[in-house]
């Protein structure tokens, strides 16, 4: 799966659709209907104020709901096999290969959201400070961006292609 957040389309390869899909579907029936059983039960057992029971099943509960409303926010908005254009300049869905200043070294992952799993390269989200500084930059372009620590850094885009799953 790869993942862009320009203008809240996310861009999603069909497997990853098909398994966020079933995700949602077994999370707003089976798994919901669980949780409510486990409230219900956990109320009957009186006093709500010290039931640990209790307080453990909402708490899941609303685990379970954020996980519902993520997934519902990402199918919505979900361009389903349409990867971004090969014309070297970087957005989200794209393998891209950088090198930091100082260093020899090249470094390769792919630009797209944190829902990104099992996908055999790193991920590194479009929002993170190096994610904003290279999106919109081509081939041979070079960024600059701030660590947490406040220290710059510097990287060169050395490529950018599209993101086409593990081979």
């Amino acid at each position: 799966m790869a993942v862009s957040q320009n203008d809240k389309v996310t861009w999603l390869t069909q497997e990853a659709y098909d398994r966020l899909k079933a995700e949602y579907e077994y999370l707003t029936g089976p798994a919901r209907a669980e949780i409510a059983k486990k409230i219900e039960a956990a109320r009957e057992e009186g006093d709500l104020r010290e039931n640990g029971g209790y307080h453990a099943a909402k708490d899941e509960q609303g685990k379970l709901e954020a996980r519902i409303y993520r997934l519902r926010e990402i199918l919505e908005n979900a361009k389903v096999g349409q990867p971004p254009a090969d014309d070297g300049i970087v957005e989200p869905g794209m393998t891209v290969t950088v090198r930091f200043d100082g260093e020899d070294e090249e470094v390769t992952f792919l630009l797209a959201s944190r829902e990104e799993s099992g996908v055999p390269i790193d991920v590194y989200s479009p929002n993170s400070p190096l994610g904003k500084a290279i999106t919109g930059k081509k081939v041979g372009e070079r960024a600059t961006f701030t660590l947490p620590n406040g220290k710059q850094r510097s990287v060169e885009i050395l490529e950018a292609v599209p993101y086409v799953g593990s081979k």
